[in-house]
Formats: C-alpha cells, sequence, structure tokens
C-alpha cells in the first residue's frame, strides 16, 4: 500500500456538521471524481457510477456526526476507499436482485476483467492524485494570465517542448521554466493545504 498523506483535519472536522456548506462543497468536489471514476473502472454505466457516488456521500453524511475514520488505522483516503468499495458491493447486491443473470458472455467478460484488489487500491490513489491535482489546478488558475498558464500546462502536463511553446507564445524558454516553476509550487501550496501537511 502507498504511504500518502493525510486528508486535512480541519475538512475532515468541517464535514462533521452537515450544515457546513464550504467544508462539504470542497469535500464533494474532491472526492466525487475519485468515486465516480472508481465505479467507471468497475464496469459501472456512467449513472450507476453516480449513484454509487451518492451513496457513498449519503452513507458519510449519515455518520458524518460521529465520523467513524479512524487515523491510527490509516489514511483517509484509505479508509474512503474501503467505504466506497463497500458501497459498491451493496449496489451490485441490489442490481443483482433486480435482475437475472442470462449466461451472456458480456457479463462473463465483465467479471473476468474486474481488477484483483491491491491493483485496484493502487489505481484508487492513483486516481486520487490525478483528481487533487486537477482540483488544485483549476483553483489557481485564476491567479496566473493566460500565457503563464499555458506555458506551464503545455510542457507540464500535455508534454510538449519547451522551445516550440515558448514560440507560439512570444517568450522565452527561460521564461517558460519560470512560469511552469510558479504554477507548480503555487499548486503544490494547495494539494499541501488539503492534506494537511
Amino acid at each position: 500500500m502507498c504511504s500518502s498523506p493525510t486528508t486535512r483535519v480541519s475538512l475532515l472536522l468541517g464535514i462533521r456538521d452537515p450544515k457546513d456548506r464550504v467544508a462539504w462543497g470542497e469535500f464533494v468536489h474532491i472526492y466525487a471524481p475519485l468515486i465516480h471514476a472508481y465505479g467507471l473502472r468497475r464496469g459501472l454505466q456512467d449513472s450507476d457510477a453516480a449513484d454509487l457516488t451518492q451513496e457513498v456521500f449519503r452513507c458519510l453524511a449519515r455518520s458524518a456526526p460521529e465520523f467513524r475514520y479512524d487515523p491510527a488505522r490509516g489514511s483517509f483516503r484509505g479508509w474512503l476507499y474501503t467505504v466506497t468499495r463497500n458501497a459498491l458491493r451493496k449496489l451490485g447486491t441490489r442490481k443483482a436482485r433486480q435482475t437475472s443473470g442470462t449466461g451472456d458472455t458480456d457479463v462473463r467478460r465483465m467479471l473476468e476483467q474486474q481488477p484483483d484488489p491491491a491493483t485496484d487500491e493502487e489505481n484508487w490513489h492513483q486516481e486520487y492524485q490525478w483528481n487533487l491535482f486537477q482540483w488544485a489546478a483549476e483553483k489557481v488558475r485564476v491567479e496566473f494570465r493566460e500565457a503563464t498558464w499555458q506555458a506551464f500546462w503545455r510542457t507540464a502536463v500535455l508534454g510538449e517542448g519547451v522551445e516550440p511553446v515558448a514560440e507560439e507564445l512570444g517568450i522565452t524558454p527561460g521564461a517558460v521554466y519560470i512560469a511552469r516553476s510558479r504554477v507548480t509550487a503555487r499548486i503544490r501550496l494547495e494539494i499541501r493545504a488539503v492534506e494537511g501537511e
């Protein structure tokens, strides 16, 4: 299992109050895409992945005042993975009761393609990192001029070459490196704020 930073304590404390719209808004914005993507990776249709996401948040909201997550037993992200996996199982059990087996080769193929639990948890953590990066990037983008942002995004995220991007944006290659460094540092600060470091 990967070692991972913890989710910011103030955010976890904030969602204990169902009326704290700011904490819940930030929490949903960070974790909903992760849960939804997990459902899609596990073979759910988009609407079923949305149901899974809603079910996980319903469970969290219902248990928020006494919040059963124990930091001594592992990361919040790992705990949320377990909650999500259990919600997926419940959703699958409910759907199985609604439909009868067909013996269809598509169903068999889907079952055979289910990842092993270790790979599944590793994918969960990688998906979390990507979603957190996207959330932080979206949040800080307004702080930068468009050329600065494009220099960062195109070279650091899309992997385009520094010289062609600099030429197209009408700036020097050094300015591209500076832009990339400034935006990266700002995104890291935003992520650290969420993860409690």
